[in-house]
């Protein structure tokens, strides 16, 4: 195992925030400063938003769900101390998912254990894909 204490560690450089302005990643999971991190997945009959907010108590957290986004915000309070490395983020934090198929919403629900927040939004009968038989003329 390899602790780096050193000041540097994980430090951006001039160059590096230059070139991340010119060339942003288009990527959710390259993003250096998304948080907190999510997961998105489906199946069949919903649509999951896994959060990571570890240490956070629900009441601090705010849900809201529009017709094409779920939005995810929170402040998490900084503990006083003297720190040597302060790696988890504290303040005001904000997620915005966007929702590309409908939602039954009176189904939606949102649970957290162990840090995790997990909401599932069932998919409405009207953006499942339907079957459709072909009958012989």
């Amino acid at each position: 195992m390899v602790i780096d204490l050193s000041p540097f560690y994980g430090a951006t450089t001039p160059f590096d925030r230059l070139f991340e302005s010119l060339w942003p990643s288009m990527a959710i999971s390259q993003r250096s400063m998304a948080y907190p991190p999510i997961n998105i997945g489906e199946d069949d009959e919903n649509l999951y938003v896994r959060c990571e907010i570890p240490g956070m108590d629900m009441e601090a957290l705010d849900l809201t769900l529009t017709d094409s986004s779920l939005v995810i915000k929170g402040e998490r309070q900084a503990v006083k101390g003297k720190y040597y490395r302060q790696e988890r983020p504290t303040g005001f934090f904000q997620r915005v998912v966007n929702i590309q198929a409908g939602v039954a919403r009176e189904k939606v629900s949102a649970t957290m254990r162990d840090g995790v927040l997990e909401v599932v939004l069932p998919k409405s009968d009207e953006s499942k894909p339907k079957k459709i038989s072909i009958e012989p003329v």
